[in-house]
């Protein structure tokens, strides 16, 4: 690692946690530099390690713990995530790796604060590990009076130049796409941290493909609500966290989680997030993340649109996000901007990322 800077082949394990906690995304990639300054890239080996009953729970409750169980998650988080990645390792027998990228899981997001809480201990994946870690992507963003967010722009800057627009639908959707010479992107709606609590409550892990919400009906004054609230009319930068979601999206849902077929809240939902991913499209756009397999969402989307949407193979759907967070550590091992001031509203681009190495006895 302390000759990173100089290297124009990384082989690098990426690692995202989403806010729908539908389990760890790992990613072995390589990347390689091109003399004319372009990256390529290589997804090798991926797979999403699904979090047990217990680790799943805690993660849920997060935000209610003191910082004394906040930090004792934070450090068995990592250490469960450094024994996934030491079995991931030893299954597909991957034996060069420069370093760890991990976004961590996202606890608190209240920028307009000063506050990101993203968990997942760096020293403690390092040591459990015995690789290098680059981790605590947001929070140097956010001291420079940025949202911290969304940072996959980045990569999609250098990886994906030839779309566009880049959308990404997970728990929260997001886009990027450049803008009068420069990256801008921005959090457009919830979709899946939202629509996975309410398959939740009959009993679904989520909405597969959307067929519960394809037997409801609309309820028009529950989407008015949604559509009306301010969060839409602002411009960006702008992000999105659960709390956010607590705070505005649950007490519009609640009164009509009582009167309503949950059906109909989830047909309800779905176009929610339809119109307002719809509203942001034009040309041709790489649509990434859970959401994308979501049938009746995209094909909602599709009919709202006239832009042409793009939905590559199934690995880079699941897996792009680890992808750039992978690239984020390359271009932090070089000490190259990761972070763009365009995207978050920071007073300048930077390199962001906490580099810790294994305590070695």
């Amino acid at each position: 690692m302390e000759n990173c800077s100089n290297m124009v082949v990384f082989h690098a394990l990426g690692l995202m946690s989403g806010t729908s906690l539908d389990g760890l995304d790992v990613a072995y990639c390589r990347f390689s530099l091109q003399a004319d300054s372009i990256w390529n890239f290589q997804i090798i080996e991926a797979e999403t390690v699904s979090y047990p009953d217990g680790m799943k729970q805690a993660l849920q409750q997060a935000m209610s713990y003191n910082k004394p169980q906040l930090r004792k998650l934070s450090e068995s988080y990592a250490q469960w995530m450094g024994e996934k990645l030491i079995s991931f390792i030893e299954s597909y027998n991957i034996s060069n790796v420069d370093f760890i990228a991990s976004h961590g899981h996202t606890v608190f997001h209240q920028p307009e604060n000063g506050i990101t809480v993203q968990i997942g201990d760096g020293q403690q994946l390092a040591d459990t590990t015995g690789l290098p870690v680059i981790s605590n992507f947001r929070m140097q963003d956010v001291v420079y009076g940025g949202q911290g967010a969304p940072l996959v722009p980045i990569g999609d800057k250098h990886l994906f130049a030839d779309y566009d627009q880049c959308l990404n639908i997970g728990g929260f959707s997001n886009i990027s796409m450049e803008m009068r010479g420069e990256r801008v992107a921005w959090d457009i709606c919830p979709v899946n941290t939202v629509g996975n609590d309410l398959a939740n409550r009959i009993g679904l892990e989520y909405d597969e493909n959307g067929k519960t919400a394809r037997q409801g009906a609309v309820i028009p004054d529950l989407l008015d609500a949604l559509n009306a609230l301010p969060f839409y009319r602002e411009k960006p930068p702008k992000s999105l966290g659960r709390e956010w979601v607590s705070a505005f999206i649950e007490p519009v849902l609640a009164p009509y989680l009582e009167i309503n077929s949950l059906r109909n809240v989830i047909r309800t939902w779905y176009e929610h997030a339809a119109i307002q991913i719809a509203a942001q499209l034009q040309g041709n756009v790489l649509v990434t993340g859970g959401g994308a397999k979501n049938a009746f969402l995209m094909q909602r989307i599709r009919n709202l649109s006239h832009a042409d949407i793009s939905i590559p193979e199934d690995t880079l759907v699941d897996y792009k996000e680890a992808l750039i967070f992978a690239f984020m550590g390359v271009l932090r091992c070089r000490e190259e901007i990761n972070v763009l001031a365009s995207v978050t509203g920071a007073g300048s681009d930077h390199s962001s990322g906490d580099i810790v190495l294994p305590v070695r006895e």
